[in-house]
């Protein structure tokens, strides 16, 4: 009798073959299930970005800070989170996908307790920033442990759609829960509401994330990290600044230079570390730079029109918060259908140049359909054909474009890559809103300049920031579209075999 309970004894005269047992079952495929807990922590993250939109009166009457201070609780997240989202890439390569994504979720919780036991404005724009700052850890090692979690095509493309769809309405649910919560409830629990989704991911990260393999840990990239960081936050600042205080302050144009500098040496850096923070080879692929333009484009676009639709129907259309949050509803339900039933459907037989060049076209005749808003527009009639038809363009460009942006890439530098395309969509939002907001408030100063009534200076002011959004999802459709090769993902997952082998479960 063997001694080895894993060998099998074979009768005398059988011929010899392989007759070692493992010790341990094989792991269940809990893909889907993963899929599932990736989806509430990316749906935290992007949600916080809108979701205190609708709070921050209320807050304000609360803390008693003023007008022109409470930018800084929507810029102190994006700063926080834009500008670090390459390093907490980074860190996920480095120190295990899991470990980065159970420490972004949990700091996240804390962090948004803080926020909503907050006293004074200065201790919610601290919480504010944490959040930022856990959930740039969060974010990348969420898209990262999607795409080596997901290889075969088709099951690629259905899990990028389900991503895709939160990522595309997550600003949409926000502003959808922040209504309902500060309506019933308080804004306090536009923060407290996090814990609910950390609890439901760190549960499910423990059960059904095994634990990845340790591997190399090649040093970090101290020159790329400063100069990156130091950048994209001057470059935020800079645009967030010229929303205050206009493009021609001082403060202003010091920042976006010394933040276009500091990007401009991040490059340099990069192309002669041997360990860089942001593999070039990630950015240089044609595919994956239309992608990632793609990305950021949409994110300008995306941002500025939820501001200005939200002012919209509050002031305009004297909507409450609760209403206000369930007349965007219709936006996430058509982006999902767009994500989960169309874009897998025909992104591996039509490839990404198609879907993301249409889904430009139709998410920017969408927003132009907000042009017909007026003093008193109804919401079935003006608001509605509007919001569906932009979420269904939004929809095929979000899920194309992230799905593109992350395949064949190297599983080393998949966290790398993930956080780029969080980086892109950031930075894009930030710019978007601060550059659209400022066009809104030039053209609302010129028409009361020429006579115009403040309702319709208003109004007018609304017309051209859509007009200035639909304008950046044409150029989704020109210039992101013209990147992209016509390939199919399924040749393009051919071309890239053994960059990410297939695992059965998520790394």
């Amino acid at each position: 009798m063997n001694s080895d309970p894993t060998l099998v004894d074979t009768p005398r005269g059988t011929p010899a073959r392989a007759t070692r047992r493992p010790a341990h079952a094989a792991p269940k495929d809990h893909r889907w299930l993963v899929l599932a807990v990736i989806g509430i922590a990316q749906l935290a993250v992007v949600l916080d970005a809108t979701i205190v939109n609708i709070a921050l009166p209320s807050a304000q009457a609360d803390l008693g800070f003023a007008d022109d201070q409470r930018q800084w609780i929507v810029t102190a997240y994006s700063l926080a989170f834009g500008s670090l989202l390459l390093l907490g890439g980074r860190l996920g390569d480095l120190f295990g996908r899991k470990n980065l994504f159970l420490i972004g979720l949990v700091g996240f919780a804390g962090a948004s307790v803080v926020g909503g036991l907050a006293e004074t404005f200065g201790q919610l724009v601290a919480a504010r920033a944490g959040q930022g700052v856990f959930g740039a850890l969060l974010a990348p090692s969420a898209l990262a442990l999607l795409t080596t979690t997901f290889t075969d095509p088709k099951d690629r493309a259905r899990a990028f759609g389900v991503f895709g769809a939160i990522a595309g309405s997550g600003a949409a649910t926000g502003v959808l829960l922040g209504g309902v919560l500060t309506e019933y409830a308080s804004w306090r629990w536009c923060l407290y509401v996090n814990v609910v989704f950390a609890v439901a991911g760190v549960v499910g990260a423990l059960v059904l994330m095994p634990n990845p393999p340790r591997g190399r840990r090649p040093r970090l990239d101290l020159a790329g990290t400063v100069t990156i960081t130091l950048g994209l936050v001057g470059i935020v600042y800079g645009f967030s600044s010229a929303e205050t205080s206009g493009w021609s302050d001082a403060v202003t144009i010091t920042s976006l230079a010394l933040g276009a500098v500091l990007v401009a040496l991040f490059v340099l850096v990069e192309s002669r570390v041997p360990n860089p923070l942001l593999p070039l080879r990630i950015v240089r692929d044609r595919d994956r730079g239309g992608a990632l333009v793609a990305i950021g484009l949409v994110g300008v676009a995306m941002f500025g029109i939820f501001l200005f639709l939200t002012y919209y129907l509050a002031q305009t259309l004297q909507f409450s918060s609760l209403r206000t949050g369930l007349s965007f509803l219709p936006m996430p339900f058509s982006i999902m259908a767009a994500a989960t039933q169309i874009t897998p459907r025909l992104l591996p037989r039509v490839g990404p140049k198609a879907l993301i060049r249409t889904g430009g076209l139709v998410a920017a005749a969408g927003v132009l359909l907000f042009l017909r808003t007026d003093v008193d527009s109804t919401w079935t009639g003006t608001v509605l054909p509007a919001l569906v038809v932009t979420g269904l363009g939004m929809g095929l460009i979000v899920s194309s474009a992230m799905n593109t942006a992350t395949a064949g890439v190297a599983r080393e530098d998949a966290g790398a890559a993930s956080a780029s395309v969080n980086t892109f969509q950031q930075v894009g939002g930030s710019i978007g809103t601060a550059l659209l907001s400022t066009i809104y408030a030039d053209s609302v100063s010129g028409q009361l300049t020429s006579g115009a009534t403040p309702g319709d200076a208003v109004l007018h002011g609304y017309h051209v920031a859509f007009a200035c959004g639909a304008f950046a999802l044409v150029l989704v459709a020109v210039v992101a579209g013209g990147l992209v090769n016509r390939h199919s993902v399924r040749q393009q997952r051919a071309a890239a075999v053994g960059s990410i082998p297939a695992p059965s479960t998520a790394h």
